[in-house]
C-alpha cells in the first residue's frame, strides 16, 4: 500500500518536460549510437598517420599508401555522414520538443495568468532556450565527453610518458572548467532574472503607450527598465570577462599540452621508444581526447542559460498543473444558481465575494450594481469560470461549474470585459473567437450586437486588420465588436462588464436593443453597469457593497427603495446642514432620477 501510494507520489511530480525528455529517450540512444561510431572513425587520422610512417615511409610502396588513402578517404566520409546525421537528429528533436511542449506551455501561461502570474510568456522564452540548446553542437559534448577517458588509454598505451601528459591536461581542463561554473553561476543567474525583469518592464511600457505617452511617463518607465538591463548587463560583463580569462587560459593549455605532446614525442622517437606516427597519432588523439572539455566550456554559459530555463518550466509546470479532463456534459440550457459562494483571492485574508447566493434565469436579464471595488468583476470572472470561489457552490443547469469542461463550457459563454482586448488579426477572426467559422453565423452574431453596419464603414469590412488588441480602432468600435465576438456561437449565458463604458447614444440604444433581443432568445444575462438604458433592459437587479448582496429583487422594487433610501439620506443631510443642501441640490435631483442612489446612501437591507 505504501509502495502504491509512493508511485502516486512520482506520477503527480512527473510534468510534462519531464514526461517529453522520457518520450525523445529513444532519440538519444540514437544519437549515442551515432556518437560512438563517429568516436571510432575519429581514429582514422591517428591509424592513418602510424600506417604511413611505419609502413609507407620504411617499405616505400606507393600502392600501400593509395590503399591507406582510400579507406581513409572512405572512413572520414562515412563520419561526415554521420556527423550530419547526427546534427539533423538534434535540430528535429529541438523542434519536435518545441511542438509537444508550446500548447501546453501556452495553456500554463494563461492558467498562470488568470491566478495573477505576470511572467507572460517567458516559459516559451524558454522553451525556445531549450530548443536552441538541443539544436547546437552544445548537446554533443554530453555524447562526446565519454569517450575522453577512452582517448587517454589509447595514449598511455602508445607510450605511458605520453599517457601521463595527457591524463595531468585532462585533470587541468577539467579542473579549470569545474573554476569556471563557481565563477560564473551566480553571476549568471542574477543576469538571467534581472534580464526577465528587464523584458517585463519593457513589454508593459509598450503594451501600454498610450497612457505612457499621455502622461509623460516615458522617462519613469525607461528609468525602471535601464536600471534592471544595467544589473543585467553588469552581471553579464562579470560573467564573461571572469569566463574569457579562463577560456584563455584553457586555449593557452591546450595548445601548449599538444605542443609538449609533440616534443615529448620527438623526443622518444630520438631515444628509439616510439615511430614518427606515434608521434603524430598521440598529439591527434590529445586533441580529440581535449575537445569536449574545451567545447564544453565554450558552450559552458549557454548550458547554464538552459538548466536554469529547464528548472523555470518544470516550475511553472508544478505550480500549473494542467486541468482534469472532464466528460462532455449535454447542452445547457442555461440555468445558473451561485449557493453561499465566497471568493478570496491568493494571499489574501479578506474575502472580495462573501455569502452570495442567487439564480439567474434564461430568457432574464439581471442588472449588477454598486460601488467600485465592490466586487462586481469578480462575480463577472466567477461566473464565467475564471476563476473558481474559495467555497460554496456554482452550478449550471444542476451540474457544478468547474465539472463541465471549459472547452465545451466556454461555447456557451459569451463575456465582455471592461478593459475590450481584441486579437491581431481581421475583424471576421475576432468576431468568431479565432476560428474558422461559416460567414453566416459571424454576420447573425454581429447583426445581433447592432455591429454589423459599423463593421461595414471599416476600410475592408469584415476583412479590416485591426491591429495589436485593437489599436486601429475607436473605444466604441472595440466594444461593439467586442459584444459580437460575446453573442457569437448562440451562447446561453452572457456577462457584460461595464459594456456601455465606451458608448455613444447610438451604441447604447444598440447594446438595448441587442439584450431585448438576447433574452427573448432565452439567453441569460448578466449586466454591470448604473446607466438609465442598462437598467431598463434589466428584469432584475441586484446591489453589492463590500463583496455582499445588499439589495435583490424585481427592478422596479429594487429602484424604488434606493430612490428612498436617497430621499431619507437627503433629508436627513438639509436638518443637518440646511446651507450647504441649498448650495448643492444634487441628492434631490439624484433621488428624482431612475438610476440608484448614490452608493453612500443605500440602507443596509433586509433582503
Amino acid at each position: 500500500m505504501a509502495a502504491t501510494g509512493r508511485t502516486a507520489g512520482r506520477r503527480r511530480r512527473t510534468t510534462d518536460i519531464d514526461r517529453a525528455l522520457t518520450e525523445a529517450r529513444s532519440v538519444l540512444w540514437v544519437m549515442a549510437i551515432f556518437s560512438f561510431a563517429i568516436n571510432m572513425l575519429m581514429l582514422t587520422s591517428p591509424l592513418y598517420m602510424i600506417q604511413v610512417y611505419d609502413r609507407v615511409l620504411t617499405t616505400g610502396r606507393i600502392e600501400t599508401l593509395v590503399m591507406l588513402t582510400l579507406m581513409a578517404a572512405g572512413a572520414l566520409l562515412l563520419l561526415g555522414l554521420l556527423d550530419t546525421l547526427r546534427s539533423n537528429l538534434m535540430v528535429r528533436m529541438g523542434c519536435w520538443l518545441n511542438t509537444r511542449l508550446g500548447p501546453i506551455l501556452l495553456a500554463a501561461g494563461v492558467r498562470g495568468r488568470l491566478s495573477g502570474d505576470n511572467s507572460g510568456g517567458q516559459a516559451l522564452r524558454d522553451l525556445a532556450q531549450i530548443q536552441s540548446f538541443v539544436s547546437s553542437q552544445g548537446l554533443t559534448m554530453f555524447f562526446d565527453a565519454p569517450w575522453t577517458p577512452i582517448f587517454l588509454i589509447l595514449i598511455w598505451l602508445l607510450h605511458p610518458v605520453l599517457g601521463m601528459i595527457a591524463v595531468a591536461s585532462a585533470v587541468l581542463l577539467f579542473g579549470l572548467g569545474l573554476l569556471n561554473e563557481l565563477v560564473t553561476r551566480r553571476a549568471t543567474l542574477t543576469a538571467n532574472n534581472a534580464a526577465m525583469t528587464a523584458q517585463q518592464y519593457a513589454d508593459l511600457t509598450i503594451r501600454n503607450a498610450e497612457v505612457v505617452r499621455a502622461m509623460g511617463m516615458l522617462p519613469a518607465m525607461t528609468e525602471r527598465w535601464t536600471s534592471s538591463n544595467n544589473a543585467a548587463l553588469s552581471a553579464i560583463q562579470y560573467a564573461a570577462e571572469r569566463g574569457g580569462l579562463i577560456m584563455g587560459l584553457t586555449k593557452f593549455l591546450r595548445l601548449f599540452v599538444q605542443t609538449a605532446t609533440l616534443g615529448m614525442g620527438a623526443y622518444l622517437v630520438l631515444a628509439g621508444e616510439v615511430s614518427g606516427g606515434v608521434m603524430i597519432a598521440s598529439s591527434i588523439l590529445l586533441g580529440r581526447a581535449l575537445a569536449p572539455v574545451e567545447a564544453a566550456m565554450g558552450t559552458w554559459r549557454n548550458f547554464v542559460a538552459t538548466r536554469l530555463a529547464y528548472n523555470r518550466i518544470k516550475q511553472r509546470l508544478k505550480n500549473s498543473p494542467p486541468e482534469a479532463e472532464r466528460i462532455r456534459l449535454p447542452e445547457p440550457y442555461g440555468h445558473l444558481v451561485l449557493d453561499k459562494v465566497q471568493f478570496e483571492p491568493n494571499g489574501s485574508r479578506a474575502p472580495i465575494l462573501e455569502n452570495i447566493s442567487l439564480r439567474i434565469r434564461p430568457g432574464e436579464a439581471l442588472a449588477v450594481i454598486g460601488p467600485s471595488a465592490g466586487g462586481k468583476s469578480t462575480l463577472c470572472r466567477i461566473l464565467t469560470g475564471i476563476a473558481a470561489p474559495t467555497s460554496g457552490e456554482i452550478r449550471l443547469d444542476g451540474s457544478e461549474l468547474f465539472h463541465w469542461d471549459p472547452e465545451q463550457l466556454g461555447r456557451f459563454i459569451g463575456y465582455l470585459p471592461q478593459d475590450v482586448e481584441l486579437f491581431a488579426g481581421t475583424v471576421r477572426e475576432n468576431i468568431s473567437r479565432m476560428t474558422d467559422a461559416d460567414d453566416e453565423q459571424i454576420i447573425e452574431a454581429a447583426v445581433l450586437a447592432h455591429a454589423h453596419d459599423l463593421i461595414q464603414t471599416l476600410p475592408q469590412g469584415y476583412d479590416t486588420q485591426i491591429g495589436e488588441i485593437g489599436s486601429r480602432l475607436s473605444g466604441g468600435q472595440r466594444q461593439r465588436i467586442g459584444l459580437a465576438r460575446a453573442v457569437f456561437g448562440s451562447p446561453r449565458i452572457i456577462v457584460l462588464d461595464e459594456p456601455n463604458a465606451n458608448l455613444d447614444q447610438a451604441g447604447e440604444a444598440a447594446l438595448a436593443a441587442a439584450i431585448n433581443k438576447l433574452k427573448a432568445r432565452d439567453v441569460a444575462v448578466v449586466i454591470v453597469g448604473h446607466r438609465p438604458s442598462t437598467l431598463a433592459c434589466a428584469d432584475r437587479i441586484i446591489f453589492l457593497r463590500d463583496g455582499r448582496i445588499e439589495l435583490q429583487g424585481e427592478r422596479e422594487e429594487v429602484l424604488r427603495r434606493l430612490r428612498t433610501a436617497a430621499n431619507e439620506t437627503s433629508k436627513a443631510a438639509a436638518a443637518a446642514a440646511p446651507s450647504r443642501v441649498a448650495r448643492d441640490p444634487a441628492p434631490r435631483e439624484l433621488a428624482s432620477e431612475s438610476e440608484p442612489a448614490p452608493q453612500e446612501a443605500v440602507p443596509a437591507p433586509a433582503e
